[in-house]
């Protein structure tokens, strides 16, 4: 991480915003078709460089909080779960992480205030009332939960993201959709929206009904898949987790590497695994048959 002394407009992600600015100033001058920009900041990624001023003083590092008890939480953990990571990670002492943390939500603040940008840009050229937004990203990101501060985990910290669509005469300013969803459902939903004639093959969902009401299930599960890497004498092999509106539950190498439980109304932390809990093993195989489902109806036929 770096604290920078350059001002926003020198740093990769402030050239962005200008460039979009340039291409909806032209946008909203030609309105006889319609057009599609794609605005993909850096940051938050690592590494966390942001201007110091006024990002890095938002955020004084003493102030910065610590994840505890994490080794009476990785007690109950498969060793899949963590990952290869965790011997670096352990290699940390508490003051790099509140650095760390410190210029991570610097770098979040920074490349928030160039979506400000963007979104204005929208509104001076008169393009807000008939443009759908929509801000997402790539993984989430573990800042020290279950011991772990990288991605590439099938813990709720790495795999939500953040999703906000807005479709101006259908959402609802500030509404919440309790429903799990994925980021396959973008394109059906961008493809109904837009009057465009989605393949039948697609793997995501619409959200179109969920945006006009927020109260609708949907699918009502997200899938999401990571790798892990064997030894000298063992194969690789993934991991799949199944979210529904209570319950995560987690499978690796299709339960020959351990299982996880979560319950969300109870543990939305994930602190507690309850997949050997003899009181939740009809839950279990309900949702492991259900993982099951949704793994041969997600991924391609391959399996890649």
């Amino acid at each position: 991480w770096y604290a920078s002394a350059q001002p926003d407009a020198k740093h990769t992600d402030g050239l962005l915003a200008d460039d979009a600015e340039w291409v909806l100033e032209r946008c909203g001058r030609d309105r006889t078709r319609p057009f599609f920009l794609a605005v993909g900041f850096f940051r938050p990624h690592t590494p966390y460089v942001a201007p110091k001023e006024p990002y890095f003083g938002l955020y004084p590092e003493a102030s910065m909080p610590v994840v505890a008890n994490v080794q009476a939480d990785q007690a109950d953990l498969p060793a899949a779960a963590l990952g290869s990571y965790k011997k670096e990670q352990d290699k940390l002492t508490d003051e790099l992480r509140r650095q760390a943390l410190q210029a991570y939500y610097a770098s979040i603040s920074f490349m928030d205030a160039q979506v400000g940008r963007v979104l204005d840009a929208l509104d001076t050229n008169g393009l807000a009332d008939n443009t759908v937004i929509v801000f997402t990203s790539d993984h989430g990101y573990h800042t020290g939960e279950h011991g772990l501060w990288q991605k590439q985990s099938l813990f709720e910290e790495s795999a939500r993201v953040p999703l906000i669509v807005v479709v101006p005469g259908i959402s609802r300013p500030g509404a919440v959709a309790a429903a799990p969803v994925s980021q396959v459902d973008l394109y059906p939903t961008l493809a109904a929206l837009c009057g465009v004639q989605a393949p039948e093959t697609l793997q995501g969902q619409s959200l179109v009904a969920l945006l006009a009401d927020p109260h609708k299930q949907g699918r009502g599960w997200a899938l999401s898949q990571v790798g892990r890497r064997g030894g000298k004498t063992q194969p690789s092999f993934f991991g799949y987790s199944l979210r529904t509106p209570r319950w995560r539950y987690t499978e690796w190498d299709e339960g020959r590497q351990g299982r996880e439980l979560y319950d969300h109304e109870s543990d939305p932390k994930e602190l507690v695994n309850l997949a050997d809990s003899a009181d939740h093993a009809a839950t279990v195989a309900d949702l492991s048959a259900k993982l099951k489902a949704a793994v041969a109806t997600t991924l391609p036929a391959s399996g890649n």
